[in-house]
Parts: structure tokens; C-alpha cells; sequence
């Protein structure tokens, strides 16, 4: 095997102002965006990273190309854990969760993509999965959504071959329960008994409010409730678990294994839903990955489905991705030929590393 040394970094940066005003329960979606990163090797070679930003995008470039970047040049791809350790120590005084994270987990990304590359080995082979095929549930339904327009997003999730769909909750920042049952009574009796259905807090509501309406809306048939209370709230979380049979979804606000431990330990989270482009890259995720088995719980990503297709596909307890509506316009421009789910079932593609090609005259 020819040895790779890492010669370039460079971020780009994509964002797109959301034009419609799309509001969960705790805040308005103003924009949408990626931090593209593509590391070269001196074979030839390009890494592909990447996360993604709501504000702050423009640090995260910063941090990519001022800090990380330089300390990559002239290292081997692989050196995955060593690469990881050092940066994190390295930004460790301002930076164990936030935007620099996120820097840090774009660098890992694209030393896994270009680990796979070098093998001539899709992504979800090198972790060692033999799954091509992962289910997907699509995602979207805004509290800023009349019930006209929500049922009608449910229902084109529906027509467009989604099995599983998942809805906000907390209208008027959580504090109308009443329209939450309704609406989501009007969402169940449109899509029938046999579509899973799953609904989004966005970290609405205080535990004993959020047990209530979970009691409420259990006749619905619902798969899990996600972030019910603020997302660092372990002990609001643990009561919401205890005080509803309807199994809790979080983890996506969490970083490293140390969230992923606190969350176990404090038995708040039935479906761990950490997102690789924010905890850390694919080294820490595979620790958070063990973690969770070891307690025997459900990995269910966040959102970026091209990225987590490989772990779920590993993972013994992946569960299914989320496609979020919101970053499918982006998302196309962003890469030539993302496999897009068919009947809710996203299929991976058989190239190298993540699979996945950047269109480099949209980036440019």
C-alpha cells in the first residue's frame, strides 16, 4: 500500500437563507448551511469532511483553516486517534463542545473518507458492515405549519414512500397541549395506523408539561418523543422517562462519549440520537456507538444521512437515518448524486470512503 501524506486543507462554506420562516417550538430557522472540507494527500487523493451550521459557520471555517488544518499537514490519514487526541487537547481550554467540535469532527470525517479511499473500500465495509440498505424516515412538520399545512407534509412524506415520518411538537413555544393532541390526532388520522410516527420538542417544554402531553398523545401510536425538556436537562429527562411509556429520543445537542455516559448513566434516553458532524467525527462516534450497546440502547443518528449511513450500517443497534426536508435543496447542490431514499430505504452507494462526490462548480 502506497503511503499517503496530507499536503492541503481547505474549507468551504455554504449557507442559504430560508426564505419561509420555518419555527420549531424554541426558535426560528433563519438559515442553512455547510462547512465543506477536503483534505489532499500527495497521491492525489481528497478527504471529504463536512458539517453543518444554523449560525456560527463562518468560525468553524475559521477553526478548520487557521488551527486544524496546519497541524494536519504532513501526516498519515490514518492516524485517526492520534490526529483526534491531540486536537482535542489542543483546543480543550475553549472548545469541548460548540463550533470548534464541529471543526473538529469535519477533520475527522474526511480522514475516514480518505481511509477509505486508500482501501478501495466503502466507509460502511471498513467499520465493518455488510448492510447496503438502511431505512430512512423523513422529517419536517414546523410548528409555524397551520394544521392544513402540517397534515399535507405529512401526507407528501407518505406519497413519497416514507414508512416512518416524524412531526414537531410545541406550538406557541410549548405552551398550548391542547393543539399539540389535536394536531397530532390530525397527523395520525391522515397517514393511518401503519406509517411510524415520531415527534420533536426542540427542547420545549418543562418534564412534568411534557409528560402530560406524552400521556395525551400515546393513543397515537408514537415511535419515540425527541427532547422533550432542554437537551442538558438529564434529570427532567430521566422524570420524562419514568412518567411515560412512549420511549425518549436525544443526543443530538451532546458531544463525545462523555455526553454519550452521562446520558446512560442517567437513564435519559432510550434512542441516542448523537450526530456525527457535531460529537466529534467517526473515531468518537464509534465509541459512542459501544457505549450504547453496552447498555443495549438504539442508535438513531441526527439528520446528515449520507455520513451516518455508514455507522447505522455497522452499528448491530442502528436503528434508521433521518432526511431532514429542510437540507435537501442544500444537500443536492452540495454533492452530485446523493443517493436519495426510494420506499424509505436509503441505499448506499459501492464507492470508496463515503461514496460521496462534491460538486466543485456549485462550491466554487
Amino acid at each position: 500500500m502506497i503511503r499517503h501524506v496530507i499536503r492541503e486543507v481547505r474549507a468551504d462554506l455554504i449557507a442559504s437563507p430560508v426564505q419561509t420562516g420555518f419555527q420549531d417550538a424554541t426558535r426560528k430557522v433563519e438559515t442553512v448551511g455547510m462547512c465543506v472540507i477536503r483534505v489532499n494527500t500527495d497521491q492525489g487523493l481528497t478527504g471529504i469532511g463536512v458539517t453543518y451550521h444554523e449560525v456560527g459557520g463562518e468560525a468553524i471555517k475559521e477553526m478548520i483553516e487557521r488551527y486544524y488544518g496546519p497541524k494536519l499537514i504532513g501526516r498519515d490519514p490514518f492516524e485517526t486517534e492520534e490526529i483526534w487526541e491531540e486536537l482535542f487537547h489542543y483546543a480543550r481550554g475553549v472548545g469541548r463542545k460548540g463550533l470548534s467540535f464541529c471543526a473538529l469532527s469535519a477533520v475527522d470525517i474526511a480522514l475516514w473518507d480518505l481511509k477509505g479511499k486508500i482501501m478501495d473500500l466503502p466507509l460502511y465495509r471498513l467499520l465493518g458492515g455488510n448492510k447496503k440498505k438502511v431505512p430512512v424516515y423523513a422529517s419536517g412538520g414546523w410548528t409555524s405549519y397551520d394544521d392544513d399545512a402540517l397534515v399535507a407534509e405529512a401526507l407528501e412524506m407518505v406519497r413519497r414512500g416514507y414508512k416512518m415520518i416524524k412531526l414537531k411538537v410545541g406550538v406557541e413555544g410549548g405552551r398550548n397541549i391542547r393543539r399539540d393532541t389535536q394536531r397530532c390526532r390530525k397527523v395520525r388520522e391522515a397517514i393511518g395506523p401503519d406509517i411510524g410516527f415520531m415527534v420533536d420538542a426542540n427542547n420545549a417544554f418543562h418534564s412534568g408539561d411534557a409528560v402530560r402531553l406524552a400521556n395525551e398523545i400515546r393513543e397515537y401510536d408514537i415511535l419515540f418523543f425527541e427532547e422533550p425538556v432542554f437537551a442538558d436537562d438529564i434529570p427532567g429527562l430521566r422524570r420524562f422517562r419514568q412518567g411515560t411509556d412512549i420511549p425518549l429520543g436525544t443526543g443530538e445537542h451532546e458531544y463525545t462519549r462523555y455526553g454519550a455516559r452521562d446520558l446512560i448513566l442517567g437513564e435519559a434516553v432510550d434512542y441516542l440520537q448523537m450526530d456525527v458532524t457535531r460529537c466529534g467525527g467517526i473515531t468518537e462516534m464509534l465509541k459512542v456507538i459501544a457505549l450504547s450497546q453496552a447498555w443495549n440502547l438504539a442508535f438513531a443518528p441526527h439528520a446528515m444521512e449520507h455520513i451516518h449511513m455508514h455507522l447505522v450500517s455497522a452499528a448491530a443497534n442502528g436503528a434508521f437515518l433521518e432526511r431532514l426536508f429542510l437540507f435537501e435543496d442544500i444537500t443536492a447542490m452540495v454533492f452530485k448524486d446523493a443517493p436519495v431514499p426510494e420506499e424509505g430505504i436509503l441505499t448506499i452507494p459501492d464507492k470508496p470512503g463515503l461514496g460521496l462526490e462534491l460538486n466543485s462548480e456549485f462550491l466554487r
